[in-house]
């Protein structure tokens, strides 16, 4: 399974060995039981200063989702620590970005550089205790925030931690989520599931709602689907593109043996990928366009995607697709054995069973794959099925409004 803090796939923890106080005692209480902001009137204190850490450009999107809300709220926010260009822009000088070194998949790129990321954590710690922020926010990318957070609980406990978007301990690491409920005093997830889980070990969790719901709307284009038009999504990755993008177009061409009719395309998040993209397509008909995958989704009559937050995107969307996963032999054998959860795909574990087809490792093959995007285009029962299927399942992820939400449980608890 990925090993990154993605939304499906556990990421490489950083050794750990917390002693804290335990749930029954009077200050894990005070600790954990803050005020609830929706449910009492408490005033908000101007909030003045704050450290964020988001080591992947979906937690920079995020973070800056939730600190735009602050700062419209609280003008003369600082806002310091580590993230991206969107928090950066927000942040300035005070916002490093280290996204392009931060973000690694796999537990041998992890390894291999081990002694950046311990400058970097060490460094935080510091930065921390200089500026003396009323809240450190932890975005997503567990391997390194919760090593933080247990280190900032035991010496640094007047610190207040909040942890947005859960790390998918509830799959590969159960045992630590007690852990969790000594550091953090507040954890915002995105998956309405997870807060009762957290509630349950003492740990206050709120559901936030899922940002992508507010992200995608304004993507919505109203168009009918193309019946002949067949969407490849092979990630937005390097090594994505190297494991999936080879197989998916061996499965396209055997699709078109017995489909001639068909068209297909694809969506490149950069130009680099692209001309990666064509020259591994050869002579094969794909057309491949420039950030256009939203719109392809909706477009699509079905597809293929790789397992990842576009397959979110595309349930939101309604496409009709299969998912596939390959990765290194190595984080395969290493996630085969710490995942507890019986499916991959996000979608899945939100619908509590299979309603999107998983094609992982070895059964990501060109047959069985050709083979489900010819049943999704062929049988309209099993294709309009599977899109109620994933409308219910987009349902459960709020109504919008997620970054507000979070940024008044952030003021919340700063109140408490």
């Amino acid at each position: 399974m990925a090993m990154k803090g993605s939304l499906e796939g556990p990421s490489v923890p950083f050794p750990s060995s917390a002693r804290a106080s335990p749930p029954g005692c009077p200050e894990h209480r005070l600790r954990h039981h803050a005020p609830d902001v929706r449910r009492y009137p408490i005033p908000v204190p101007r909030v003045k200063r704050l450290f964020v850490l988001a080591g992947e450009v979906s937690g920079d999107t995020h973070g800056a989702g939730v600190l735009s809300v602050l700062r419209e709220r609280h003008p003369g926010l600082e806002i310091h620590g580590l993230g991206g260009p969107k928090l950066r822009a927000l942040g300035g000088e005070g916002v490093e970005d280290w996204i392009a070194d931060a973000a690694v998949l796999g537990v041998v790129e992890v390894l291999k550089h081990y002694g950046y990321f311990r400058r970097k954590f060490h460094r935080a710690l510091a930065q921390i205790d200089a500026l003396r922020p009323e809240a450190v926010l932890l975005i997503d990318y567990p391997g390194f925030n919760l090593r933080l957070a247990e280190k900032l609980q035991r010496h640094r406990p007047a610190v207040k931690i909040i942890y947005y978007i859960s790390p998918q301990v509830w799959a590969w690491h159960r045992s630590r989520i007690p852990k969790m409920a000594r550091w953090l005093d507040l954890m915002v997830c995105i998956f309405p599931f997870e807060a009762p889980l957290y509630n349950a070990s003492g740990l206050r969790t709120e559901f936030g709602g899922h940002p992508l719901t507010d992200y995608l709307a304004v993507k919505k284009t109203g168009l009918p689907r193309e019946a002949g038009l067949v969407a490849l999504l092979p990630g937005s990755r390097e090594r994505e593109i190297a494991a999936l993008w080879p197989v998916i177009l061996e499965s396209a061409a055997r699709l078109r043996t017995t489909h001639p009719h068909l068209r297909f395309a694809s969506a490149a998040v950069n130009d680099r990928l692209a001309v990666r993209m064509r020259a591994l397509a050869g002579d094969f008909p794909v057309e491949i366009g420039l950030g256009n995958a939203h719109e392809l989704m909706q477009r699509a009559a079905a597809g293929l995607v790789a397992s990842g937050t576009a397959t979110l995107e595309a349930a939101y969307f309604g496409l009709p697709h299969a998912l596939i996963y390959k990765v290194a032999w190595l984080t395969y054998e290493i996630g085969r054995r710490v995942v507890k959860v019986p499916h991959l795909g996000i979608v899945n574990i939100l619908a509590g069973r299979e309603v999107v087809r998983e094609y992982i490792q070895h059964d990501a093959a060109p047959e069985p794959l050709a083979a489900e995007l010819s049943r999704l285009l062929d049988e309209p029962p099993a294709r309009e099925k599977l899109q109620r299927d994933l409308a219910a399942v987009v349902a459960t992820l709020g109504e919008g409004g997620a970054y507000a939400r979070t940024a008044g449980l952030v003021e919340g608890l700063l109140a408490g």
